[in-house]
């Protein structure tokens, strides 16, 4: 690729959807610009809209080549870099990766809308509304399924790390800024096991820097 990848993201503390090919990427060791755009900026959108129409966040550069939406720009890295396995090989894993991806893409709008990510506080809640408790189960169970059918040789949700961690990582933050304990969900341990992993990954460790970073500057 002639110029090579520029990834424009939000900001690490908060931007859920800049984080997923992010951490993709760091994971994959796809080397990458990072552009970082600071979303209360007063011109934060015309910052954006030098980078793309869309007028969001994230947004790859392939050289030449504009690819928005997250799960746009995961599903280009598996095609533009297969030997990194961003997808699963077996294809009973790999269409469940791809449900499951799809699923939190375009689902779970109650948690989205009471706990937004802020990956760097702790405010555990003990009032969460209905919706918001079905769409934890729903996300324990998910995990849960994956994790025992095509689990059993790494921590992740297919073993290694793919989009589907990718689509994930953001969860496993609101998880733990906002739930005290997944029992009462319906874990039983292996979704608590699986965001110890997720924050395990030396990537995360890495954005959340960058979220320190920010908050103090």
């Amino acid at each position: 690729m002639a110029d090579g990848y520029r990834l424009v993201i939000g900001n690490k503390n908060t931007s859920s959807w800049s984080l997923r090919p992010w951490l993709a990427m760091k994971e994959a060791a796809i080397d990458f610009t990072e552009i970082r755009i600071n979303l209360r900026a007063p011109d934060m959108k015309d910052q954006i809209l030098a980078h793309s129409r869309a007028g969001k966040v994230p947004v790859l550069w392939a050289g030449d080549t504009m690819i928005w939406d997250s799960l746009a720009i995961l599903e280009y890295l598996a095609e533009q870099h297969p030997e990194m396995a961003l997808w699963p090989s077996n294809i009973e894993a790999r269409a469940l990766a791809r449900s499951v991806s799809a699923e939190m893409h375009s689902g779970f709008q109650a948690l989205r809308e009471h706990c937004p990510m802020k990956l760097l506080a702790r405010e555990p809640k003990d009032d969460l509304i209905d919706p918001v408790q079905v769409n934890i189960r729903r996300i324990v169970d998910i995990w849960t399924e994956c994790r025992q059918k095509f689990g059993g040789s790494g921590p992740f949700l297919f073993s290694h790390f793919t989009i589907a961690d990718a689509m994930y990582a953001p969860v496993a933050s609101r998880f733990k800024t906002y739930i005290r304990d997944l029992a009462p969900f319906g874990d039983d341990g292996t979704a608590a096991a699986y965001i110890d992993a997720v924050f395990a990954l030396p990537a995360m460790a890495e954005w959340s820097d960058g979220a320190r970073q920010e908050t103090a500057a």
